[in-house]
């Protein structure tokens, strides 16, 4: 009884502390936004993304992922949480560290019980954003490594861990259009029954189109894998949209 007050007394705690915190941060300036991008291996993932702005320099920002939407569905219906700074190096380049969590049975268990083994603290994800948007260059770098928060591996399985990271660059010919090159690589860094393995590694071209009226953009990826440990394909596609206000 007394480590369930003490647990309600914490969690009350820390509610204020973020509504005041919020609150005093919305006085300022708070940007949401939305997104779904859909992919030959995740299927279809929306994201949202909220940032309190505190300074010129410094915003503190919150964002999750609805993984569960498309593949990680059959992985205890996978979902991703978290938040960071995000800190303007420079007119138009900033750089978003973050530290995210994840729900389900991906990593903890090794998807071994699918759809119904999901649990909360599945994993760990420090990740981060790196933008840059000038006016005639855009382009921007992720890095996130996804590691197993519990030991709940059956006895014949393993506890996962994977590395996801990104890079493009592009041109922009107007407000309304731009074009650049895309790479993407996804690894299982860690199985103690299968090994290292590849998942998909990409190179390829992709087109943009904005409607900056409405923070809203279009964007379709696509190219030749160079490199996947699964089941060859000769190419690999993403589109994404999203808006923000």
């Amino acid at each position: 009884m007394k480590k369930i007050k003490q647990i309600i007394k914490l969690t009350t705690i820390l509610a204020l502390t973020g509504t005041t915190f919020i609150t005093n941060a919305q006085e300022k300036e708070t940007t949401f936004s939305f997104g779904v991008t859909s992919d030959q291996f995740f299927g279809v993932a929306p994201s949202v993304a909220m940032e309190y702005k505190l300074s010129e320099k410094v915003s503190t920002s919150v964002y999750g992922i609805f993984w569960g939407a498309g593949t990680a569905g059959a992985w205890g219906n996978w979902t991703e949480f978290g938040g960071g700074v995000n800190l303007r190096l420079a007119e138009g380049i900033t750089l978003n560290p973050n530290l995210g969590f994840t729900f389900g049975n991906l990593l903890s268990k090794g998807a071994a019980d699918g759809q119904l083994g999901g649990i909360a603290g599945d994993g760990i994800v420090p990740n981060l954003f790196f933008n840059v948007d000038i006016p005639k260059f855009e382009g921007e770098i992720y890095a996130g490594y996804y590691a197993p928060l519990r030991d709940k591996a059956p006895e014949d399985g393993s506890t996962l861990a994977y590395l996801h990271y990104w890079a493009s660059a592009g041109y922009k010919v107007s407000d309304a259009f731009s074009f650049g090159a895309h790479f993407e690589h996804l690894k299982r860094t860690k199985d103690d029954i299968g090994g290292k393995l590849d998942y998909f590694q990409w190179a390829g071209p992709y087109v943009q189109f904005n409607a900056s009226k409405f923070g809203s953009f279009v964007r379709l990826s696509a190219g030749p894998e160079v490199k996947n440990g699964l089941q060859a394909k000769d190419s690999f596609y993403k589109l994404s949209t999203g808006f923000s206000f």
